[in-house]
């Protein structure tokens, strides 16, 4: 039986349980009129058995499906030639995925061997075999389980305590998930970067003004070293998301105030959503607006008053960044902004005070840690984008903070060092880890500089 047919029996399983669950109970009282000699209301008790039901066939199911493949892959190689048995790694990897594609009917590399089809079969075989004994094993433990379950009930049983006890444990175990995540990540970043500055020093690649990671595939090719200082990437992505925050903030803070104190509720009914449409323009669409309208634009105004424009510049690509990040610091600051107590704003014309003097003293001081929250969601976003960077800025790296030049990013040389066929263990490749790893530091460093900002204002305003 296939997963999704399997997971629909479990659900009918998981409603049959409920009702014996909440049956079984009220018969231990007599019925209905009996209700009150239970601990816990009816439904709790039926949650509780449904609950025994899903969980571990859920746990049972995502473990075999893991490993699954894992053994029976091993298992098919095994009844292989020794031959093949034999071959490195990489070749014997290749046959393995010609028996795949065999037995799902997928195009292989070659005219198969009789030796692969007999393997495709056993294949084929094995996982029949696995699919039928991971039905019967997840509906035995389904049934096991709901069954302890439904024979523990009765009435002095803290059936809520327990069902609450257990979908608490839920949702740590679903918090534990994003940490450990987050963890993995770091950690498999960190490890790749460890293995990077141990082909290049740390102080090149932190304090190095050239940029140019062309490592030949041979020793005995020209350019068998390049330059890995990542610098010039630095200040590209800053001088990018510097113009393209120049734009954004003020648009969408400004955008966000009329909306808020100003905008009667029919226009602000139309003007959010047709504001909101710009987060939902994909940016291959902003970077052909970029490149084909935007950068020609700049260079033929630069020229007609004597500058010279680069056709690829950082001012093109910036702007064209502000302009779609307008919308996350509108939206955000103007649920900010509509959060602030109503009361404050009361107090302040009570005073005498002026709509204008509202907003500029009272108002955006008490919203000013929402709004950095948005602006910080604003600035992480400029400087993840790749896209606008590529088409409108170009890949070169030059040292540079004149925004007429271009540049390139952090996000781009990413892109750029793990397209192609270099070594994976090569320092050209593993940079994109160092890149990775100095861009997290970055973003690190304005979450620390934002949280500051953010507690320094909510401690004058709670």
């Amino acid at each position: 039986m296939q997963i999704p047919m399997l997971l629909i029996v479990l659900l009918g399983f998981l409603a049959l349980a409920y009702h014996l669950g909440r049956a079984r109970a009220l018969d231990a009282v007599g019925g209905g009129s009996g209700m009150r000699k239970l601990h816990s209301l009816p439904s709790y008790y039926g949650l509780y058995v449904a609950l025994w039901v899903l969980l571990p066939a859920l746990t049972i199911l995502f473990l075999w499906s893991v490993l699954q493949d894992v053994y029976i892959v091993d298992m098919v190689v095994a009844q292989l030639p020794q031959a093949m048995q034999d071959l490195p790694e990489a070749q014997l990897g290749l046959i393995v995925n010609d028996i795949r594609n065999l037995a799902s009917g997928n195009i292989v590399s070659g005219e198969p061997s009789a030796d692969i089809r007999a393997a495709a079969d056993h294949l084929l075989e094995l996982q029949g075999i696995a699919n039928m004994a991971k039905t019967v094993v997840v509906l035995a433990f389904a049934i096991i389980a709901g069954t302890f379950a439904w024979r523990a009930i009765n009435p002095s049983m803290r059936a809520r305590n327990r069902v609450e006890w257990i979908v608490k444990g839920l949702l740590i175990l679903s918090s534990m998930v994003a940490i450990m995540t987050t963890i993995g990540i770091v950690l498999s970043v960190v490890f790749e970067s460890i293995r990077f500055f141990s082909k290049i020093p740390f102080t090149d690649f932190i304090f190095g003004l050239a940029w140019s990671p062309q490592t030949a595939l041979r020793a005995d090719q020209v350019g068998a070293s390049g330059a890995f200082g990542a610098i010039p990437l630095l200040v590209g992505t800053l001088l990018i998301s510097f113009i393209a925050m120049l734009v954004a903030v003020p648009i969408g803070l400004m955008a966000a105030i009329y909306l808020s104190e100003y905008a009667g509720p029919k226009l602000r009914g139309f003007a959010k959503p047709v504001l909101e449409i710009l987060a939902g323009i994909p940016t291959v669409v902003y970077g052909f607006f970029a490149a084909l309208t935007v950068a020609p634009m700049i260079r033929t105004l630069g020229e007609s008053v004597g500058l010279e424009v680069a056709s690829e510049s950082a001012l093109a690509a910036g702007l064209v960044m502000g302009i779609m990040i307008i919308p996350f610091v509108s939206s955000l600051s103007d649920d900010v902004i509509n959060a602030v107590p109503q009361s404050l704003r009361d107090a302040s014309y009570g005073l005498g005070a002026t709509r204008s003097e509202t907003i500029r003293q009272v108002i955006l001081p008490a919203a000013l840690p929402g709004i950095m929250g948005g602006v910080l969601l604003a600035v992480s976003r400029a400087i993840g984008e790749t896209m606008i960077v590529v088409m409108a800025a170009g890949l070169s790296a030059n040292l540079t903070v004149n925004p007429l030049e271009a540049v390139t990013t952090v996000t781009v040389q990413i892109v750029t060092l793990l397209v192609g066929d270099q070594e994976f263990d090569s320092a050209k490749t593993l940079a994109a880890f160092a890149l990775g790893l100095m861009l997290f530091v970055v973003t690190l460093g304005l979450n620390i500089i934002a949280l500051h900002i953010v507690r320094k204002y909510r401690e004058q305003y709670d």
